[in-house]
Parts: structure tokens; C-alpha cells; sequence
């Protein structure tokens, strides 16, 4: 039986554990986005960064949006069980470290990393504790609007990700919650999720991990 984050010692205590959030959802939904909004307000939420091989886009920082590695530096860290998960998506390959995961959680932190919805897919299965949250668009004609926005797609790749979001907005219910990312209301998407976590600090039962 798992314990109660209670403490019964003639008065109640709660003891709130750290918390492990995974961010996922279609590409082009603002992902990057909302977690630059949440750093940026200085919050006690510790960033996982991704390490991807696909190139820096513009305005992009090595360590802060991505670590971009090389393909061997890549399958040297997968070799190694560096990396919580990986995935390859559109052509390049992403992955989770799990060191800096594993830090902040045994410092008391909560910790919040972006992933695909595969990578999502495999962590729910190493991880199915951890707190799943989808990061939604208003509508498919809002994110092809997003897409289009970014040029950074052709034509091809555009139509690719649009038919593939519609297939990652189906895995919905792998997911514990759900947060519309509507356009110019990013703050209302930060405090969506800061909701999340007091909710999840109120448990009964805290998730615990196994990393």
C-alpha cells in the first residue's frame, strides 16, 4: 500500500512530494513556447531540456531550447541508459536525459520536460506516475495556421504534421489533463498548468517514482 502524504503526529501534516510534468502535443501547439513563458516568470519548476540532433532554429539557444548533439553523440548517450526515452520524429532524433530528472526530484524539485507524443507513449510505460498533461490547439485550422507561421515546412512536411497531429490528438486519453493553448492567451495556458500542480500537491496518495 502506497503512504498517505499525510502525517498523523496529533496534528496533520501535509507533505507535498516533487512532482515529474510531461508537456506533450502536436507539433506547431507551443510547447517551446509555454515553457520559455514559465522560466521566464521565474517559477520553482525545474526544465528537463531535450537532446535532439535536428539543426538550431533561428533564435534557438544550445542548453536552454534543446541540447543539439550530434548522431553519435546521440546513440553514444542512448547507449550509455543516459536517456529516459527517445524517439525519432520527422527525421531527427529526440530524447530525454535522465540525470537532470533524476537531480531535480531528489532535490525536492518539481520538474517539467516537453516530449512527442511517442516519447509521451514511452515514459507513460517507464513512468506511468509521472503527471501527463496534453497541450491542446483551439482548433486544426488555428494550428495549420501556427505551422504556416513558423516557414521553417514545406508544403509536404506542413501536410505531413497536420495529418499526424490528427492522429496524436486520438491518444488523448493516454493523458491526465488537457490545456488549450488558444492564441495570445499564453498566461492563461502557465496558469492552467500551475493549477495542475497545486491540485496534484492536495493528493491523497503522492505519485512516487522510480527513476
Amino acid at each position: 500500500m502506497k503512504k498517505s502524504g499525510y502525517k498523523d503526529e496529533g496534528q496533520f501534516t501535509q507533505t507535498a512530494r516533487p512532482l515529474l510534468l510531461i508537456l506533450s502535443g502536436p507539433s506547431g501547439v507551443g510547447k517551446d513556447a509555454v515553457l520559455s513563458r514559465i522560466k521566464g516568470l521565474d517559477t520553482p519548476l525545474e526544465q528537463v531540456v531535450t537532446v535532439t540532433t535536428r539543426p538550431k532554429r533561428p533564435g534557438e539557444k544550445d542548453n536552454t531550447d534543446y541540447h543539439f548533439v550530434s548522431d553519435a553523440e546521440f546513440h553514444r548517450m542512448k547507449q550509455a541508459g543516459s536517456l529516459l526515452e527517445w524517439a525519432k520524429v520527422y527525421g531527427n532524433w529526440y530524447g530525454v536525459p535522465r540525470e537532470p530528472m533524476k537531480r531535480a526530484l531528489a532535490e525536492g524539485k518539481d520538474a517539467i520536460t516537453r516530449v512527442d507524443i511517442q516519447g509521451a507513449a514511452t515514459i507513460k510505460k517507464v513512468l506511468p506516475e509521472a503527471v501527463f498533461i496534453f497541450l491542446m490547439p483551439p482548433s486544426m485550422a488555428e494550428l495549420a495556421t501556427r505551422l504556416e507561421g513558423r516557414n521553417t515546412e514545406t508544403a509536404s512536411d506542413l501536410s505531413l504534421r497536420l495529418k499526424t497531429a490528427e492522429e496524436e490528438i486520438r491518444k488523448l486519453p493516454m493523458f491526465d489533463y488537457v490545456v488549450i493553448n488558444r492564441q495570445g492567451q499564453i498566461n492563461r495556458v502557465v496558469a492552467d498548468i500551475k493549477a495542475i500542480i497545486a491540485a496534484e500537491k492536495l493528493r491523497v496518495t503522492p505519485r512516487e517514482y522510480n527513476l
